[in-house]
């Protein structure tokens, strides 16, 4: 059996080498583009750092040449909003289909995974109508508005709160608590890895979100970061790829660092409800 699992774990090893390999070489070479100056970036020979350093200049221009921070800000408070109205509306949802009974239950359950499979670019022109009709389209309401309800949230707290006991439930109403004291005060915290793990999907989403944005806003004001870089390369770094590669650093490198602050607990949310 050792014989068997031991050349196993190798064919296996290697092959996530591999393809974490293949995910990782387009960020180096950004990474590494956004380090070089201009003559060096279409050499033919293979350059992984630059022989002369340009970060100070290149990243210098990406974030003064555009209001940069100002994109940033921008898809901060996109994120955070987004990311809050989400919780606050699948969170009761997912515990009524968990663990309240009442007629059409099952079908509404089904309603939410038929929206899963639905892209959201399906849904554009009618959103694009209903936010005109609202008049809020240009504003920071248009990039909200849409993603106000996650289906992926309902159905991942369902299934984590229905992997909570019964009895729990029944305790907490013993005690007095209303199903929304419920919700917040007991399912929500001993659900937090899933939490974590749906706030990490819903952030990298709607940070890296260009389809929806381009449509809803055109004030360069409220531009989130990829519609901004987009802007920031039309108008300001044309060919030079060094501030442009500088800027989707920028832009990519605190979802890094927010994945592998979260990392443990993103595993753990993804796996928790996966066996009742």
């Amino acid at each position: 059996m050792n014989r068997l699992s031991f050349p196993t774990a190798i064919v296996r090893h290697a092959v996530l080498l591999i393809t974490s390999a293949l995910i990782l070489v387009p960020f180096i070479w950004m990474v590494s583009l956004s380090l070089k100056p201009p003559g060096e970036i279409f050499r033919e020979h293979f350059s992984l750092l630059p022989e002369q350093w340009y970060a100070v200049q290149n990243y210098g221009k990406a974030l003064t040449s555009s209001p940069l921070p100002r994109y940033l800000g921008n898809g901060v408070l996109v994120c955070a909003a987004i990311l809050a109205l989400q919780i606050l509306t699948c969170a009761p949802c997912a515990y009524a289909l968990a663990k309240l009974r009442f007629p059409g239950r099952d079908l509404i359950f089904g309603i939410v995974l038929i929206c899963l499979l639905l892209p959201h670019q399906v849904l554009s022109l009618p959103l694009f109508i209903f936010g005109y009709e609202l008049g809020i389209l240009n504003t920071y309401a248009a990039l909200i508005f849409p993603y106000l309800v996650s289906p992926f949230g309902i159905f991942l707290f369902r299934q984590v709160f229905k992997a909570i006991p019964d009895d729990v439930v029944h305790a907490a109403r013993l005690d007095g608590l209303s199903e929304l004291a419920i919700v917040w005060k007991v399912m929500v915290p001993m659900a937090l890895p899933a939490v974590i793990a749906f706030s990490i999907f819903s952030v990298v989403g709607h940070w890296n979100d260009l389809f929806w944005p381009q449509i809803a806003v055109r004030s360069e004001s409220l531009m989130p970061p990829p519609l901004g870089i987009m802007a920031f390369a039309n108008e300001e770094a044309g060919n030079d790829y060094g501030p442009l590669m500088a800027a989707a650093t920028i832009v990519v490198f605190p979802l890094i660092v927010a994945f592998l602050v979260a990392q443990k607990w993103f595993v753990e949310g993804m796996t928790g409800g996966a066996v009742k």
